[in-house]
């Protein structure tokens, strides 16, 4: 009985270990996609674009961008392209106006910027993005 008890104590501990150190993987590696999404906004995006609410610059701020109707960021001037698309900013579409910005909306205001061709760069920038958005 002893020993069926401590088999089953160290079997519990174990999983609970492991499971542990899963999360701790996980959350290790979603840090480092975060703080490279960071870096990659930082080389591709911050010239024009910020992530704090209201601060528009050249390009509108991407605060909150996760879910947010095109070209309506408060007190920027989009173009009539964008302003009128009709898109709704979630993961995809993101993805295909970093990676090129007229296939998505022609006549946007995104020049001389043409797009960032690196799936893995646009997907940590999207993470970044969302992690700034509180997840939405």
């Amino acid at each position: 009985m002893f020993r069926t008890v401590i088999a089953l104590l160290t079997s519990a501990t174990l999983v609970i270990a492991l499971s542990y150190s899963s999360e701790c993987q996980d959350l290790r590696r979603q840090g480092t996609d975060v703080s490279s999404g960071q870096l990659a906004f930082n080389n591709a995006c911050r010239t024009c674009h910020s992530v704090k609410k209201d601060d528009n610059r050249l390009g509108p701020n991407l605060y909150k961008v996760l879910g947010r109707k095109a070209g309506s960021t408060p007190n920027y001037v989009y173009s009539p392209a964008m302003r009128d698309s009709d898109l709704v900013w979630d993961k995809t579409t993101l993805d295909n106006f970093i990676a090129n910005p007229d296939a998505v909306v022609l006549g946007n205001k995104m020049k001389p910027y043409g797009g960032l061709a690196s799936v893995d760069v646009r997907a940590q920038v999207i993470a970044y993005l969302e992690s700034v958005s509180g997840g939405q």
